[in-house]
């Protein structure tokens, strides 16, 4: 049985085969085949082709375990607010960094540069503002009495806006130590304003939790819904240069994570292998979801134009965003998903700009000529920009062979500097029992993949020179699994005389046979239509399922042997059904055992096919009916006529009797003992003679296998 896989990047296909001659194809359209795998230094673009990425530096680490906010002033310093210990960092251009001040609080949760280039901070639980000098001194700017500080934003004229939690307001702060009632511009019926951005016209922005609505705040302090989401929070808003809103909408709670346990913000999703299923072209999997079916969705961003018109541009039900950016012609996301930042397009393309060995992407920001992003879980700063690595690598997800294979050629189609190595092992995950990366392959026609046969298999694209010029399409690698016997998994027999009868097979074109392909690839079922039952006397019926773990075609073959003997004879071979109706009669009265084997030559050479077998319970076979006889004289007496059967069964045992007078219905009638249950039964008919004359009267006994057999005899009144 001869498999090819093909891990291609645009389209995930997968090879299994009908025949060992003849190979099919199974094709995934779905770029998340190749997401699953690490880009390190590399992108993916819309279409899933991979190519060098930005390159990303890792400037500074906090040593702190989480960095919930950033801000950079027009000096080039970036300013982080961290988490677990309420410490704000500060970085200079050239990467070096220092704690900027020690607050109080556990968390700084919003970082915002003042006009004058004060640093404010905002702080939880217990929720403050501060003011942090040039020189690091702090003091409380803003003290709102609120539990939670999600958000900051410095409005044109300098004033402050604060997005609190749990009561969902926003204050404007114009001075220190300002009353918050005077202070107060929105008192929302929302638990949390999770996110503030200030608008190319100088107008506020807000983001809520759990209503996932977006307000536009005019001068005057009016509110105004510009979008209501029907996920659960509005997690970061940003505007970008032509006046356009993006927004990140989250299908849970990141801000209830946050303040509960800040760890499970950033928990990525564990990866699993791929696996080798057989395809069934008859039942397609369903397409993917349009990105505006937002019922599963874990996030989704928003564009909102400046006339007010929103479009979803991105969503998914998978990867969660944590950090958002406009940027020119869409948005930048950073999502939990491996350290991933990818770049949506207005037109909805999404490309795998760059991955990092955080857990989460938790802020973007613009920095001079490049972007900064912060990480959680640790907490460090990376910066990127235009230039790109020099090299870039790409590990394909692990591939599944569910059983121990043997690796064929490996080939891939790319342009520029591409090199491939592949490696092999017997866990679910590479770890150090794993074989070696192989020697790098350069020619994309491929060679024999010399990694060792194991059941699990992955291989390593290094891509060398610019994105323009260096590309890799698509990578396929063949493979032979171990072939693996087939199973009898259930074995019934049908009462006796219940015979089994094939029903009109579906009608195939000959020349799909011939072709060696799969009629369900023309939508043709190929779930095997059930018999029918039938009345044949003395029939044995036997009907079993049975399933190949390679798919592979079966054919069967039934024996039979009596108790006593030792050899099992051949009653019928190469049977493709998965019933069969033995005529009992051909067979003498006994006991029988009966044998189902199970074959998958049609899939394998002679050499490689394998075979898996069931038996029966012992089949007691009795064709021999009943003997009836009267006993003595039947007795009349007045209207009543008494008449004595003996009923004697050679082979198995009565279970029915029955007596008739003068040819009428057929009336029950019970042994001397009350229970038909042995081979000798003895019946007393007692019956009713109405009027003078001659009368027959019959009985009729039946067998555990379904023979019956009779007497009679004359009386007359």
């Amino acid at each position: 049985m001869k498999i090819i896989l093909f891990f291609s990047i645009l389209t995930f296909a997968v090879g299994l085969t009908g025949t060992a001659a003849q190979p099919q194809i199974w094709s995934v359209n779905s770029r998340s085949d190749v997401l699953r795998g690490d880009a390190r230094s590399v992108s993916i673009d819309a279409n899933g082709t991979l190519s060098p990425a930005p390159r990303v530096t890792e400037a500074f680490k906090t040593g702190q375990a989480y960095i919930w906010a950033s801000a950079t002033d027009a000096q080039g310093n970036v300013y982080l607010g961290t988490g677990g210990e309420g410490k704000v960092f500060r970085v200079d251009a050239a990467g070096n960094g220092s704690v900027f001040a020690d607050l109080e609080e556990m968390n700084v949760s919003s970082v915002a540069i003042g006009t004058n280039g004060d640093i404010f901070a905002a702080t939880m639980p217990d929720g403050k503002v501060y003011r942090i000098d040039r020189t690091g001194r702090s003091d409380v700017y803003f003290a709102p009495k609120e539990k939670y500080i999600w958000a900051l934003a410095v409005m044109p004229d300098g004033s402050l806006a604060v997005g609190t939690g749990d009561g969902g307001r926003i204050y404007r702060v114009r001075s220190a130590n300002a009353d918050p009632a005077a202070s107060l511009l929105f008192d929302s019926s929302e638990t949390n304003i999770i996110s503030l951005a200030v608008g190319r016209n100088g107008e506020l922005y807000a983001g809520t939790d759990p209503g996932a609505i977006v307000l536009r705040f005019a001068a005057d302090g009016k509110p105004f819904g510009v979008l209501d989401s029907p996920l659960r929070e509005i997690n970061k808003i940003s505007v970008a240069a032509d006046g356009s809103v993006y927004a990140l909408a989250l299908g849970d709670s990141a801000s209830a994570s946050r303040a509960a346990d800040p760890a499970a913000a950033g928990t990525p999703a564990e990866s699993k292998p791929v696996t080798v299923e057989r395809p069934n072209p008859a039942n397609p999997e369903q397409p993917s979801k349009s990105r505006y079916d937002l019922s599963a969705a874990k996030s989704a961003v928003y564009r909102i134009t400046a006339d007010g018109v929103s479009d979803i541009i991105w969503s998914s039900g998978t990867v969660s965003g944590f950090s958002l950016l406009a940027d020119g012609s869409g948005a930048l996301v950073g999502t939990s998903d491996k350290g991933r930042i990818y770049r949506i397009g207005n037109d909805a393309s999404e490309t795998l700009l760059l991955q990092t060995d955080a857990a989460q992407i938790s802020n973007i920001a613009k920095a001079g000529n490049g972007f900064i992003a912060t990480s959680s879980n640790q907490g460090s700063l990376f910066r990127f920009g235009a230039e790109t690595t020099a090299e870039g690598t790409y590990e394909s997800a692990v591939l599944d062979a569910k059983n121990a294979a043997g690796w064929g050629r490996i080939w891939w189609r790319s342009q520029g500097n591409v090199a491939i190595q592949t490696r092999s092992g017997n866990t679910e995950r590479p770890d150090a029992t794993w074989g070696d990366w192989s020697p790098a392959m350069n020619d994309a026609r491929g060679g024999q993949i010399t990694s060792p046969s194991a059941r699990y298999f992955q291989w390593r694209a290094v891509l060398r020179g610019a994105p323009d010029a260096t590309k890799l399409f698509e990578v396929n690698t063949a493979f032979l699994p171990r072939n693996i016997a087939p199973e009898i998994l259930s074995l019934s027999l049908l009462p006796t005389s219940v015979g089994l009868a094939p029903n009109p097979p579906i009608q195939i074109d000959p020349n799909i046979e011939i072709a060696g392909l799969d009629p369900a690839q023309f939508g043709i079922p190929v779930t095997a239509v059930p018999p029918r039952r039938v009345y044949q006397r003395g029939a044995v019926s036997l009907q079993w399922t049975a399933e190949d773990r390679n798919g592979d075609k079966l054919v069967f073959d039934v024996y039979f042997r009596e108790v006593s003997e030792t050899a099992f004879k051949p009653l019928r071979t190469g049977i493709e059904e998965n019933f069969l109706t033995v005529d009992g009669q051909s067979l003498s009265d006994g006991k029988y055992i009966f044998k189902i084997v199970a074959r998958d030559t049609p899939s394998n050479p002679g050499q490689y096919a394998l075979a898996g077998e069931r038996f029966t319970e012992p089949v007691e076979i009795d064709n021999t009916p009943p003997v009836v006889s009267v006993v003595g004289t039947p007795q009349v007496t007045g209207d009543k006529a008494r008449v004595v059967f003996d009923a004697v069964d050679a082979s198995g045992y009565l279970v029915r009797g029955e007596y008739s007078v003068n040819g009428g219905a057929w009336l029950p009638v019970y042994p001397e003992d009350g229970i038909s249950d042995s081979g000798r039964e003895r019946y007393t008919v007692e019956a009713s003679l109405s009027t003078a004359g001659e009368y027959s009267i019959a009985l009729r006994v039946w067998d555990a296998a379904g023979n019956a057999g009779s007497a009679r005899t004359l009386v007359r009144r």
